[in-house]
């Protein structure tokens, strides 16, 4: 039985089956240190994913792309140009008693999914590729809301901690790695964001047949965004006696915007983004 039991053929639950089905996790879930977080095997019927996996066997072209030192040949996809099951199962996962299972889990009321798919999609890193621990950004600019929660659902059959790409999680200050799960076929990981929940999978992937890492991601918000907070991009953290890398045209930028008054600042970002600030 699967942890949310999505029907095969409809994608379709009753809603009260979905919160059913995250009332007995939510307790550890809600209480994990140093942000909450969770990795759940066998999350839907495997059906669901190998017939999303046949699908994608043939890709479009990628709507983003990524080769720069802190995430490295990893390629996104955008919902609405990847076969018809798979993306219904996208617009399932949007669905209400999918945010009544993510409610219920993480003790979060009133998530809004994203209809725009806003940095999520398919993923795919490479043999070689990584993606550096970060914090995600924080702002649905178009929606004006507040970032909450992530869910990453892993394709990759029969891999192995050896093959690289495991997610991994932080603690705050950088020093210690709390967790890293393998990013196997039919695994959920998902946990809230903050400015401060460092994440991410930073080992080169290595699949000894040159096999890609490939996850199905979709990110979650609250309409508690407010004049008070200030919005951020996604920002890297090098983790401690490695060769990762800061992300310093991103430091420039939010430095600029710090010492800039607003209406000064607003006017010169086009420029200053040109030369490369």
């Amino acid at each position: 039985m699967s942890i949310l039991p999505l029907d095969p053929d409809t994608l379709l639950l009753p809603t009260d089956e979905a919160r059913a089905a995250a009332a007995p996790h939510s307790k550890e879930y809600q209480v994990r240190k140093p942000f909450p977080y969770g990795c759940y095997d066998n999350f839907l019927a495997p059906e669901i994913l190998d017939r999303v996996k046949e699908e994608l066997k043939v890709l479009p072209e990628a709507d983003t792309s990524f080769d720069r030192p802190q995430e490295r040949l990893k390629t996104s996809y955008m919902p609405e140009r990847l076969p018809e099951y798979t993306r219904h199962l996208f617009y399932a996962l949007n669905s209400r008693p999918v945010i009544a299972f993510l409610e219920e889990l993480t003790g979060i009321k009133g998530l809004i999914p994203d209809p725009y798919f806003a940095g999520g999609g398919i993923h795919v890193v490479r043999n070689g590729g990584h993606l550096d621990i970060h914090a995600d950004f924080n702002h649905h600019a178009a929606l004006n809301l507040e970032r909450r929660v992530n869910m990453l659902i892993y394709l990759n059959k029969n891999w192995k901690n050896e093959y690289g790409g495991s997610f991994e999680v932080w603690n705050e200050d950088m020093t210690v790695k709390v967790e890293g799960f393998v990013p196997q076929f039919n695994r959920m990981c998902i946990f809230n964001t903050s400015s401060t929940s460092w994440h991410g999978n930073p080992e080169p992937v290595n699949h000894p047949k040159g096999q890609p890492r490939m996850s199905i991601a979709l990110y979650y918000y609250t309409a508690t965004w407010d004049a008070t907070r200030k919005p951020h991009t996604t920002r890297f953290k090098p983790r401690p006696g490695t060769s990762d890398r800061s992300d310093r045209q991103i430091l420039r930028k939010e430095l600029l915007a710090d010492l800039l008054p607003p209406i000064l600042h607003r006017k010169l970002a086009p420029r200053l983004h040109k030369l490369g600030f």
